[in-house]
């Protein structure tokens, strides 16, 4: 089975803080050229709690058309409190051309009452959406990490209108549950830690969909192609991995937007409208380089 790799896309700025449009054209484009099958748009990582309901749209549409039919588009946005104005969110997001809208996990269940509340209220919004609109479900941290149940999963299947679950649950032993109970249901169930990604996908994982992929997606990339071989490399390859994915701790996105610039030649800034770039310290950009070092040699090795 083919494992793919969906980055969570970072929104670049301009230095007013609007939406660098052409960045953000420039940042697809390198996701296509490194491999890459899939990309999350409008997502935490670019921010999304931090745009507009007009400016997710239009990034949206943007990212559809810079990725030309060459990666798959799913794109959340989905960061209202009301059920009604989650629905306006889906309704106008799904529009621009997306393959699946992915919903956030903890919307349906604000202050974490339970299942039944979660059901009812995602029964609620579902019932004001077009049913042709593919789904998925992120369990996105902020403002608290919304784990699935087996019965919400067991939702899901029965709707038959999910097709993605990023999880991020960073238990290797439920995601290995979880990717049980979603075979065979046409649901993929991507990881967003990189500590237990080669694992996951042998066990029965659909790729890897987490932040790292915007330092080095063709090191994902490589690892999804060769997974389930006996290639000295493959164990290698994840343990640098692992070991780089501690970065996250640091000021993402910015550290990721610096990366991209210094080491890929992609012309935007590092500026945020989460993260204060201020503190973006000497010390993390020394981090930063320090490990592109060795990110070049580990992508000289998978060329060998």
């Amino acid at each position: 089975m083919t494992k793919k790799v969906y980055p969570t896309m970072v929104t670049p700025f301009k230095a007013d803080g609007s939406i660098d449009y052409d960045g953000a054209e420039k940042i697809v484009k390198w996701y296509i050229e490194k491999g890459c099958q899939g990309v999350f748009a409008v997502c935490q990582s670019s921010e999304m709690s931090f745009l507009s309901l007009d400016e997710k749209v239009r990034l949206a549409k943007s990212v559809v058309s810079a990725s030309d039919g060459k990666l798959s588009v799913v794109a959340s946005g989905h960061t209202s409190e009301s059920l009604d104005a989650q629905a306006e969110e889906i309704n106008a997001i799904s529009e621009t051309g997306i393959d699946a809208f992915i919903l956030v996990s903890n919307r349906f269940d604000l202050h974490n009452d339970g299942d039944d509340e979660w059901i009812k209220n995602a029964e609620y919004v579902l019932s004001k959406i077009d049913p042709s609109v593919k789904l998925g479900i992120y369990e996105c941290p902020m403002p608290y990490k919304r784990l699935l149940s087996d019965r919400i999963l067991s939702w899901c299947i029965e709707s038959k209108r999910f097709k993605f679950i990023k999880d991020t649950c960073c238990d290797f032993s439920l995601l290995k549950h979880r990717a049980r109970l979603l075979s065979g249901t046409g649901i993929e169930i991507y990881n967003a830690n990189a500590q237990s990604i080669l694992a996951s996908v042998r066990d029965g994982a659909a790729g890897y969909s987490g932040i790292m992929a915007n330092f080095h997606p063709e090191l994902y990339v490589w690892l999804m192609e060769h997974y389930d071989s006996d290639d000295e490399r493959v164990n290698i390859i994840q343990a640098f991995l692992a070991l780089y994915a501690f970065t996250e701790a640091m000021d993402y996105p910015i550290t990721a937007k610096y990366h991209m610039k210094k080491y890929s030649g992609i012309d935007i800034l590092p500026d945020s409208r989460w993260r204060d770039k201020k503190a973006f310290t000497e010390y993390q950009r020394l981090v930063v380089d320090e490990e592109a070092e060795l990110e070049k040699y580990f992508i000289d090795m998978i060329k060998r």
